[in-house]
């Protein structure tokens, strides 16, 4: 079980940066005016949500690559791609806040560790799925 303690931590630190997240939202909110439940009317606050909300619609594909990934590989090397992920959506958030076309190196940065969990589980489950006697 031990093993799996980075994986744990990161999957937490997601959590964290998804609250984070959401008071940067909820501050920008307070300093537009503009106050929940409307959503439009000022790009920062457009912005914002839309970056909150796309880093809540990559954790489904994030979260269980991750962790099939530790379980089937490496919980090392799943944490390690982990926090580049996070690392990725931190960057894309502060990017997109600042100006839209600056999420671009964040987004590449997630996706391509996003990815490379997705399929590395995926590849590893069919081939040991298919290995068996």
């Amino acid at each position: 079980m031990e093993q799996y303690y980075p994986v744990a931590i990161v999957t937490l630190l997601c959590g964290l940066t998804i609250f984070g997240m959401a008071l940067a939202v909820a501050r920008t909110h307070s300093k537009t005016g503009i106050l929940a439940p409307t959503m439009t009317g000022d790009p920062r606050l457009e912005r914002a949500i839309r970056a909150h909300l796309n880093t809540i619609e990559w954790l489904p594909i994030f979260l269980p690559a991750m962790w099939l990934f530790a379980i089937y590989w490496s919980p090392g090397w799943a944490a390690g791609l982990g926090l580049l992920w996070l690392i990725g959506r931190i960057a894309y958030f502060v990017g997109y806040l600042s100006a839209p076309l600056r999420r671009y190196p964040g987004f590449l940065i997630q996706s391509l560790a996003a990815f490379a969990l997705l399929l590395g589980a995926l590849g590893r489950i069919v081939y040991l799925w298919f290995a068996q006697p």
